[in-house]
């Protein structure tokens, strides 16, 4: 029998086919190893409490093969931590967790090290700041409070110095007329701890340190430094809502700060390996308990990657900056 030339060509054609849909895709990169997360910061704060809940969300819904292993490195500020992650060019086997610190650490110190020695990879939300006091004072607004502390002798705990709890403290003693006396804890879940304990007077934790004492009706939040109130209406407190706590501008205290919760990696690493973390973090916030952690911790969700991230973290190095020089917080580089 003879074959036209277009008999030949689609039976050659289905051949091909044939041949190429025997043949297997390229698999998408996944980790072959336990992935370290890094915490450069200390145990039962935000960054720790997040970077924890990830973990069991991943193990829970058995989102990726490989378990997460978080590790705290909270020497020099957060700097062990940054340069683990900076030693470790080419390593997709490791994670990062960022807040301010990523900033006001190399602001502070001579640590050799910038943001642009990782790769970013999400933005996974924003942490809010509180005003809080132990329930046991007689003040129950900001006025109150700042006419008790301009009588001198108030003690102000925050997690490290020269970080974004003291950067909030300097600034509402600029805005306020008052004088602290700051005093440096390793994490935010001991500041918590120390403020229940009346060794302190007053904290500015982020809402996922303090909710449990807040809950259990040891502390009392009197102001948000963000610039509308949260939110979250489920009650929390007793009766009250995160959205319940006003905003401290509208208190009379012009202060606004709020904190990344982002990821990074090492240098040098792939689109590909960072593709996969972005997608597992996107399948982790899907989860009802990563919803419940925001609502909890009361977090702004806002969610960035790629270029808009970068961006993003690009001109919050430029706002910590003017923020360290105005507190005089910035190192004097030899």
């Amino acid at each position: 029998m003879i074959q036209s030339k277009s008999t030949s060509f689609y039976v050659a054609a289905a051949a091909l086919g044939l041949a190429l849909s025997g043949t297997p895709a390229l698999a998408q990169w996944e980790p072959q190893r336990p992935v370290e997360i890094i915490v450069p910061a200390g145990t039962g704060g935000g960054a720790d409490q997040m970077a924890r809940a990830i973990q069991g969300i991943v193990a829970k819904h058995n989102l990726m093969k490989q378990p997460l292993v978080v590790i705290n490195k909270a020497g020099g500020a957060g700097g062990e931590g940054f340069l683990d992650v900076k030693d470790s060019k080419g390593n997709p086997h490791k994670l990062i967790i960022t807040l301010s610190n990523l900033f006001t650490t190399p602001l502070a110190t001579d640590i050799p090290f910038n943001w642009k020695d990782l790769t970013p990879v999400a933005m996974l939300a924003l942490d809010e700041f509180v005003l809080w006091v132990n329930a046991e004072k007689p003040y129950k607004n900001v006025k109150e409070y700042l006419e008790a502390a301009k009588k001198g002798g108030f003690k102000m705990a925050g997690t490290g110095s020269r970080q974004e709890d003291q950067i909030i403290t300097v600034a509402i003693q600029k805005a306020a007329g008052v004088k602290f006396t700051y005093v440096p804890y390793r994490g935010g879940g001991e500041v918590a701890v120390q403020l229940v304990g009346n060794h302190v007077d007053s904290t500015v934790n982020n809402p996922i340190e303090a909710v449990a004492h807040w809950r259990g009706g040891k502390l009392r939040p009197l102001c948000v430094f963000d610039s509308k109130p949260l939110a979250y209406n489920e009650k929390v407190a007793g009766d009250k809502p995160w959205s319940s706590i006003p905003t401290c501008k509208s208190q009379g205290l012009d202060v606004e700060y709020l904190m990344l919760r982002g990821f990074f990696m090492p240098a040098g690493v792939t689109p590909d390996q960072v593709k996969f973390y972005v997608d597992l973090f996107r399948k982790v916030r899907d989860t009802q308990e990563w919803k419940d952690l925001m609502a909890n911790g009361a977090f702004n969700t806002t969610f960035m990657i790629g270029d808009e991230f970068k961006g993003w973290v690009a001109k919050e190095e430029k706002r910590h900056y003017e923020l360290m020089k105005d507190a005089g917080f910035l190192a004097k580089k030899s």
